[in-house]
């Protein structure tokens, strides 16, 4: 990490996290070397990201927080992670959507911020099991009036989980029904061996149900996903078409795409779309 002394708050905690996550831990006094700022503003972050559940502050520094594979942040607490990867992430996905396509968007803060990307893309038929994302559309045609071509959205009914998206048998039968062209889905978890993962049970089992009825899958994803399993697998990475993620995904991450996928977009990076 550089030194910079006019990072945005955003950008110098996300350095932070993935400080703390490659090395294991860090020190105050690290940190305000390789930030260029004061003392009591690495504190300021540390607590932000300690009261996000993210990293564990201990004397002196801070270290990783280490989760049960049934851990499941709320939507608030996700929604403060990784915000350029996931603006970076749904410009580029926004750009695989066709007017007057049928999509499902899945729960999820990428599938959220992507949600926004989409609002004014004509024709859409959209199928979500999110109450946020289809909150993004009911709030935009409240807002600009009925106008043509504006999206008809689906929301599937269910269980509402802790990150807002409804689940369970409700949601299971409504999507077996539904055939759709693309599904955008956001993951907890990404890794080689277990492919797509989530800590709940009954989402796991909605999500699966919304790969069966997709003609093509996209997975939006921010790095930090990459190596994490959750409790229940839904898919494997061969059942996904494209992954869209951030530049900060490891090379060597990249190569084990490689070998699983067709598809790599990496946002903000030339040459985004890598068929392989």
């Amino acid at each position: 990490m550089s030194e910079n002394q006019n990072l945005l708050a955003e950008q110098r905690r996300a350095l932070i996290l993935d400080e703390v996550r490659r090395r294991g831990g860090v020190r105050v006094n690290e940190l305000t070397r390789k930030l260029g700022v004061s003392d009591m503003t690495v504190r300021r972050d540390l607590d932000a990201l300690a009261r996000q559940g993210v990293l564990e502050k201990v004397h002196g520094g801070a270290v990783p927080v280490v989760e049960a594979s049934t851990h499941e942040p709320g939507f608030e607490a996700k929604s403060g992670l990784e915000l350029t990867a996931k603006e970076d992430i749904a410009k580029a996905a926004a750009e695989l959507v066709a007017p007057g396509s049928a999509i499902a968007l899945s729960g999820g803060t990428t599938t959220y911020a992507l949600a926004h990307h989409l609002v004014d893309v004509p024709d859409l038929t959209v199928v979500t099991n999110s109450v946020r994302v289809a909150d993004v559309f009911h709030v935009a045609q409240r807002t600009s009036g009925p106008r043509q071509g504006a999206a008809t959205v689906v929301l599937t009914g269910g269980v509402r989980t802790p990150s807002d998206s409804l689940v369970g048998p409700v949601a299971d039968q409504a999507i077996a029904a539904l055939h759709f062209d693309v599904l955008f889905l956001g993951v907890h978890g990404i890794s080689a061996e277990a492919g797509l993962s989530t800590p709940n049970l009954a989402e796991a089992e909605t999500n699966r149900r919304l790969v069966q009825s997709a003609r093509r899958v996209v997975v939006v994803a921010d790095h930090t996903k990459w190596g994490v399993v959750g409790l229940s697998s839904f898919a494997a990475l061969e059942q996904v078409d494209t992954l869209v993620t951030d530049a900060g995904l490891p090379e060597t991450a990249r190569v084990e795409v490689s070998e699983h996928l067709r598809r790599l977009v990496v946002a903000g990076e030339p040459g985004e779309g890598t068929d392989i």
